[in-house]
């Protein structure tokens, strides 16, 4: 045989074991040190993220040259890496209490399961957490200062005919800011309030009053620019979660249960609409108080529904017993002495449909009602505007002037 001939022989016979692993060694040595150094690539880069993770980024709001002599301080875009609602967390007795109901108050739906309807809203009611405590985060902050801001936001939806809902979103977003934040300075509360408000109009208005608008009640406090830098450190802080529950929206859904006669109309208003702003205008002058953030949103609700009617008419409408509400509503009494003396009356409001008068937000004077809450002091003559801080915290708006 050739010498040709052996060769090609040779290379058809089958390979043994040892030449065969042999052979798949050392074939693809130089691709695996490709793939090691791939993997230790990335793991340097997962490293790096996590470590930039845990990283706070925490810089001056924007320049000196801020317009409007809103002094600059110093705000965190991201929340703390120790959560401030773990801090407060033994303050927070009402996060898991009541969270599953069964059965559900809500009555059988022809577009869905009532059950899972229901529990899907008290999940949503636990995430959004809020805490009164967030005034120690913040040296130069008194409770006050919250009810002040509070009570201007309220004269300001007035003004342009926002919705309630406007403002209870607007509230939200104020308090759980507050939380992520540290040592605020009092001379930034108005541009964070109208900032929430102009966040939450963006999200519920059908047509929101231009940012122009909003920069214009504070009277040159606020520019624009400083409006559009506040929303989105904001919407950082808050994760871009803005769709909580609010007090109004567990109002509307307690008493169209207890008014629900046919199923198939659930979704249009069935309640009195004068029942509906005497129990709202109560909550307006609750929310002012920082101790109102002690309960759920859904309690405050329920126990202000529990004055205006009866204990029966709240386990039908929200599942709650007594024992869920009685501190609330213990708590409520002396608002509710006050706010009986005020009159309330349905508003009219240009380009506003009759059926949806209830729900355009209202102002009236709140802080004097409040101070009587507190204090005993009589309150004065509904309809004045808030007070001007002495302090220079907020510029309230004159309505009269307002087009």
């Amino acid at each position: 045989m050739s010498r040709r001939s052996r060769l090609q022989a040779k290379q058809q016979q089958p390979l043994s074991c040892q030449e065969e692993s042999s052979q798949e060694l050392q074939a693809p040595e130089h691709l695996q040190t490709r793939k090691r150094r791939t993997a230790e690539e990335i793991k340097k880069k997962e490293d790096g993220k996590i470590a930039k993770k845990h990283q706070y980024e925490i810089k001056s709001c924007w320049p000196p040259t801020i317009t409007g002599g809103i002094s600059p301080c110093i705000i965190i875009e991201t929340p703390h890496k120790e959560s401030v609602t773990t801090d407060f967390s033994r303050f927070k007795k009402y996060r898991f209490r009541n969270l599953f109901i069964n059965p559900s108050p809500l009555p059988e739906l022809n577009w869905g399961n009532s059950k899972d309807v229901w529990l899907n809203i008290l999940k949503k009611e636990n995430r959004y957490a809020h805490c009164k405590h967030f005034t120690s985060l913040h040296s130069s902050l008194q409770p006050h200062m919250r009810s002040i801001l509070l009570d201007w936001l309220l004269e300001v939806c007035e003004v342009y005919a926002l919705h309630r809902e406007t403002f209870y979103l607007a509230q939200d977003f104020f308090d759980r800011f507050m939380l992520t934040q540290k040592n605020i300075n009092k001379s930034m509360l108005q541009l964070i309030g109208i900032t929430s408000l102009f966040i939450a109009s963006k999200l519920e208005e059908i047509y929101a009053p231009k940012i122009q608008e909003f920069a214009y009640v504070t009277d040159g406090a606020c520019s624009e620019d400083d409006i559009v830098r506040m929303e989105l450190i904001m919407l950082k802080a808050l994760k871009w979660e803005l769709c909580p529950v609010t007090i109004v929206s567990w109002l509307n859904l307690y008493l169209q249960v207890d008014a629900l006669k046919d199923v198939p109309k659930v979704l249009l208003p069935q309640y009195s609409q004068e029942k509906f702003i005497q129990i709202a205008q109560l909550l307006d002058l609750c929310i002012l108080d920082v101790n109102s953030l002690d309960f759920q949103y859904r309690t405050l609700a329920a126990a202000a529904l529990c004055h205006y009617t009866s204990i029966d008419v709240v386990k039908k409408a929200s599942g709650l017993d007594w024992d869920s509400i009685s501190e609330c509503v213990e708590w409520m009494v002396p608002f509710v002495n006050v706010a009986r003396k005020v009159p309330v009356k349905l508003k009219n409001f240009k380009k506003v449909a009759a059926e949806d008068r209830h729900n355009i937000q209202t102002h009236t004077n709140y802080l004097d009602m409040l101070e009587e809450v507190n204090s005993g002091v009589v309150s004065t003559a509904p309809g004045q505007l808030s007070p001007v801080s002495t302090a220079g915290i907020i510029t309230p708006p004159k309505s009269t002037e307002k087009k």
